[in-house]
């Protein structure tokens, strides 16, 4: 954990960090690994607000005691909260009832709150998930979603390329990714298992991004941060192409244009500005030309 809040302020807080309390406790070691988490959100070196956390699902023992550990001592510094293994809509809003009874923010705003969809129930309501005003943000948990199938879905599925293969393994993914674009929400793509060969995770995330419509992609290990955010950026020539473009309609008062043969309209502005949109929003120093069209 500490050494990913490093690699967060090396980079600019251009990635948010989950700490875990589902996976990332030893047993009986909850209450503090908790205390722990709290204190991580709560220091200085928390210093973009980009923490998150990961709490036990709804039906654990220790669900409430994380809720009741961490949100009081750091609601205001929390950026939102992970809730797995959500079964339906109304479990949901269950938690979401006993999450705004410990986090109040003395600015009187909710905590936002991220949803794993990993089962059969969450996937069927995945619309009604997503439409929630305090949903942020769907994320896929791949292997929990493989696991629920008894063995019906071979564990190729929870690895490249079978993950992108797999019809019913594709069809969740591209549901969750429909729902997030419908509402507003983000869309997590799942874990990539393989820490050491970084061109796998290059290109999961560049799969994620260009085949099923997601935004962002979750990383088990700090060296697969970069090149996840890497192929989520747009590349240099989609930003010299949408800042041409956008130039010339600018200078046609947005009217149609014609660029390198193709007709372009504000149905495709939008698109473009959108790269460029996304490309200000990470690591990358805009011409000053691009500068000027947002």
């Amino acid at each position: 954990m500490r050494k990913s809040i490093a690699l967060q302020q090396e980079l600019g807080g251009i990635f948010d960090i989950t700490l875990d309390c589902e996976d990332g406790a030893a047993a009986d070691n909850e209450i503090n690994h908790a205390k722990l988490v709290a204190t991580l959100v709560n220091s200085t070196d928390n210093y973009h607000q980009r923490l998150g956390v990961r709490v036990h699902d709804v039906h654990h023992p220790a669900f409430e005691q994380d809720l009741e550990i961490i949100l009081p001592a750091c609601a205001d510094k929390l950026a939102y909260l992970v809730l797995p293994k959500i079964n339906s809509t109304a479990e949901l809003l269950a938690a979401l009832q006993r999450i705004n009874h410990f986090g109040k923010r003395t600015d009187g705003q909710l905590i936002p709150v991220h949803v794993l969809i990993e089962t059969h129930g969450a996937l069927a309501e995945v619309q009604q998930i997503a439409a929630l005003p305090q949903v942020e943000c769907l994320s896929f948990g791949l292997m929990d979603f493989v696991s629920s199938h008894f063995g019906t879905i071979p564990a190729t599925a929870m690895r490249s390329p079978g993950q992108f293969n797999h019809p019913l393994v594709l069809r969740a993914k591209l549901e969750i990714a429909a729902a997030c674009h419908r509402y507003g929400k983000v869309a997590s793509h799942n874990v990539t298992t393989d820490i050491r060969n970084i061109s796998v995770v290059e290109n999961d995330a560049r799969r994620a991004a260009s085949e099923c419509g997601y935004t962002r992609m979750w990383s088990i290990h700090p060296d697969q941060i970069r090149p996840i955010i890497q192929a989520f950026s747009p590349s240099n020539n989609e930003i010299q192409d949408a800042t041409a473009i956008l130039t010339q309609a600018k200078n046609q008062a947005w009217g149609p244009i014609q660029w390198q043969g193709q007709l372009h309209d504000r149905a495709s502005y939008r698109y473009y500005w959108t790269i460029l949109r996304r490309a200000q929003s990470g690591s990358f120093v805009l011409p000053a030309a691009a500068q000027e069209l947002l």
